[in-house]
């Protein structure tokens, strides 16, 4: 595993400070250590560079969307077109010889990663869905939330039972979400290769409820 630690920023209008540590979840058996982004120092050369700057376009928004949560923006990544690049890169090496036929995007940021994913590994794109925006007939899986509940969508006919699918989000956390779309293809009669998620939280023990289905993640992140 890959570990990245860097020192914080002072905060500017243009860019918040970056979380202190980050993880590089893929399996290298390889150690980063250094200062500032941009100057790490890798130990083993064996490491992928793309993932160190991968982790390192990533920061963290304290206190949103309420107090104590320290939330992982992917919009820098975005903002960075070499680290969102190899991000695509790296999930679509993975998965282009799988015999992959859909790639399902969970909402919103599933929107961000999948559909380029699927155009290069020359799958079908589909979107899991919040419920009330996808128009047409659609089956539905419950999830549960700290408070309450919630669903998410798929269309009706948009993955076949012969489908080999890749589900795709940003982040698993608590794995809630995934698990339900995950859920909703098995429902009819597709498998579920792999989720892939850009980062994990792994203190709150997402990969739990998703039992012995695999999870492939490129960094891991602090609660």
């Amino acid at each position: 595993m890959l570990f990245l630690r860097c020192q914080p920023r002072v905060p500017s209008a243009s860019a918040p400070p970056f979380r202190p540590r980050v993880r590089v979840a893929a399996p290298l058996g390889v150690r980063v250590t250094g200062g500032r982004r941009g100057q790490a120092v890798v130990a083993m050369a064996s490491a992928d560079a793309r993932l160190a700057g991968i982790a390192s376009s990533i920061r963290v928004i304290p206190d949103f969307p309420k107090p104590g949560i320290m939330f992982q923006d992917i919009t820098t990544l975005l903002l960075d077109p070499k680290a969102f690049r190899d991000t695509i890169d790296l999930f679509v090496e993975r998965y282009k010889d799988q015999g992959i036929t859909v790639v399902a995007g969970v909402e919103a940021r599933g929107f961000i990663f999948g559909p380029p994913i699927a155009l290069a590994i020359g799958a079908k794109f589909v979107p899991l869905r919040k419920p009330k925006k996808l128009p047409g007939e659609v089956i539905s899986e419950e999830y549960s939330l700290e408070y309450g509940t919630d669903k998410i969508e798929m269309h009706v006919g948009a993955v076949q039972a012969n489908d080999r699918a890749l589900v795709v989000d940003d982040l698993i956390a608590t794995g809630g979400t995934l698990c339900a779309a995950v859920k909703l293809i098995e429902r009819v009669g597709a498998k579920v290769v792999e989720c892939a998620c850009v980062i994990e939280l792994p203190e709150l023990k997402g990969r739990d409820k998703l039992g012995d289905r695999p999870v492939f993640v490129l960094v891991e992140a602090d609660a």
